[in-house]
C-alpha cells in the first residue's frame, strides 16, 4: 500500500506571516492538530503544531495575559524544514519514519508542491483496518515452523471448514527463532471448531489456548 492512498489531500494551510491567533483559529475551526506552513509556490517550508502554539502562548492560567503574543508571525515557531514525504512512497516505510523521528504529521510532497498530509492517527486506522479489528469475529494464534509454504497449509484448513479470513499477519517466534506466529482474524465468534480442525493437522495453537474456558 502506498502513502497515496491514504492521505488527506484537503490539507488547511498557512504562510509563515500568518500569526499565532490565526493557527490557534484554524485548529479550532478544523478540529485539527498540524499545519503545514506554505509559501506561495505551496512548497512546504515548515510545520505548526497544537504543542508548537501552547509552547509559544501564555497558559490560561495567568492573571496577566500578553495579546502581542499572539501577533507573533508563525514563522517564528514553526519547524522549519521538516521531513517529507512521497505518493508514492510505502505506507509501512512511512511508518518507520514517524517512528525514528518521533513526529506526528508528515506533508506529502510532489514535484516540490504539497499534495497531502497523513498523521499518526491515519496510520493507526489503517493498521486497524489492515488486522481487521473493526469487524466482528475472533483472533487465532498459531505457531508453525518457519519454511516455505507452510502458510498455504494452514490456509487449506480454513478452505476445508469454509471459514472467511479477515487477516493475515506474521511475526517472529521469541521463544523459538525457527518458528513463525501467524496471527489470524476470522469472520466467526465460535472459533472452536476451526482449532479442532487446526490442531488435527499438527499445528499448535497459542490463542485461544483453552478453548471453551470461561473468560
Amino acid at each position: 500500500m502506498i502513502v497515496e492512498d491514504i492521505m488527506n489531500t484537503s490539507v488547511p494551510t498557512l504562510t509563515p506571516s500568518h500569526t499565532i491567533n490565526d493557527a490557534l483559529l484554524l485548529l479550532k475551526e478544523k478540529r485539527i492538530r498540524h499545519l503545514p506552513i506554505i509559501n506561495e509556490q505551496r512548497e512546504v517550508i515548515g510545520v505548526v503544531t497544537d504543542r508548537d502554539l501552547k509552547e509559544a502562548t501564555p497558559s490560561s492560567l495567568l492573571s496577566i495575559q500578553n495579546p502581542e503574543i499572539y501577533e507573533r508571525p508563525l514563522e517564528e515557531i514553526m519547524t522549519k524544514n521538516p521531513i517529507t514525504g512521497h505518493p508514492l512512497d510505502f505506507v509501512e516505510e512511512t511508518a518507520t519514519i514517524f517512528y525514528d523521528n518521533r513526529i506526528g504529521c508528515l506533508p506529502i510532497v510532489s514535484k516540490g508542491k504539497l499534495v497531502g498530509m497523513i498523521t499518526e492517527s491515519d496510520l493507526l486506522y489503517k493498521f486497524i483496518e489492515l488486522t481487521g479489528a473493526h469487524q466482528p469475529g475472533s483472533q487465532i494464534e498459531v505457531r508453525v515452523p518457519n519454511q516455505p509454504g507452510i502458510l498455504f497449509e494452514v490456509s487449506k484448513v480454513f478452505y476445508e471448514q469454509k471459514m472467511n479470513v479477515l487477516s493475515v499477519l506474521v511475526y517472529p517466534d521469541k521463544v523459538r527463532s525457527d518458528y513463525k506466529i501467524l496471527v489470524l482474524r476470522v469472520k466467526t465468534m465460535n472459533p472452536l471448531k476451526l482449532i479442532e480442525a487446526i490442531r488435527a493437522e499438527g499445528f499448535e495453537v497459542l490463542w485461544p489456548n483453552h478453548p471453551g474456558m470461561n473468560l
